[in-house]
């Protein structure tokens, strides 16, 4: 035992370490860059910008689309979000109640997609909308994309979150008389709860950092906040401003994580078998 606890402590250094260059090091560029003022450039032989403000941060609020591209993206996004819980709940239902012949592979067909490289999904799924007719509006063609392409991450976890349903529960809400609806309130809800909470915010987060689809349907009219981003990075690059649109895109997006972690650790087991 005396002899692991070197080997753990060095183990700890070394993932705090790695997690410094992958993490702070790059985020905390970016902060400085955001802040670094057009009157004096900051250039390679200085450690910290020379003069800092919020100039940049100004500037793209005043001369950008940013307020198009932040109402667009936490529109898209929460509407994405419940069409995608919609959607995926029958699949997950079957997938995690029914007993059926070769229900561990659909499980595995289900999550299928995510293998396919983002943006090969994307050209090929524009293509279909564009041959049904469906681009007409922007934004539902892209709301209606991005819950299809989501849709893989609901299925997988509201399929382990009807999993935890316990069937006594069920049994005894109608052994008592309890209506379906009052079944569904007393036994799944409380086991589910957990798996929508989770469902909404990773898909929320996916849809906020979709750029292909919003990209190839929306542009140039319908503009989102990472499409903002790719299009300042490809045409005329300064690297303040595409700071100030990075962290806009990301901070928001590791509250909503670390909110998600705290929920899923802190979920109750009690509730979780429905006793709650």
């Amino acid at each position: 035992m005396t002899h692991t606890r070197p080997l753990n402590r060095l183990l700890m250094i070394a993932l705090l370490i790695i997690c410094t260059i992958w993490l702070v090091i790059p985020f905390g560029m970016a902060v400085l860059w955001s802040l670094v003022d057009p009157a004096e450039p900051w250039t390679a032989e200085r450690l910290l910008p020379p003069v800092m403000s919020f100039h940049r941060w100004e500037y793209m609020w005043t001369n950008s689309s940013l307020k198009s591209a932040l109402f667009n993206s936490y529109t898209l996004a929460p509407c994405a979000a419940v069409l995608t819980l919609l959607l995926s709940i029958p699949t997950a239902y079957a997938l995690g109640r029914i007993q059926f012949p070769g229900r561990e592979t659909m499980k595995l067909v289900a999550l299928l997609p995510l293998v396919v490289p983002a943006f090969v999904t994307a050209i090929f799924f524009t293509s279909l909308l564009y041959q049904m007719g469906l681009t007409q509006s922007r934004f539902a063609a892209i709301l209606l994309a991005h819950a299809v392409i989501t849709m893989p991450y609901a299925i997988r976890i509201m399929t382990v979150s009807f999993e935890q349903v316990r069937q006594d529960h069920i049994n005894a809400a109608r052994d008592m008389g309890a209506s379906a609806v009052s079944r569904w309130k007393v036994a799944y809800l409380p086991a589910l709860k957990p798996g929508i909470l989770a469902t909404l915010l990773i898909v929320f987060i996916q849809s906020i950092e979709e750029f292909a689809i919003a990209f190839i349907v929306g542009s140039p009219n319908f503009t989102t906040i990472p499409t903002l981003l790719y299009s300042s990075l490809g045409q005329d690059f300064v690297r303040p401003n595409a700071a100030v649109l990075s962290l806009i895109l990301v901070v928001p997006n590791v509250v909503l994580m670390l909110f998600l972690e705290r929920l899923l650790k802190s979920a109750n087991p009690a509730m979780s078998s429905g006793k709650g």
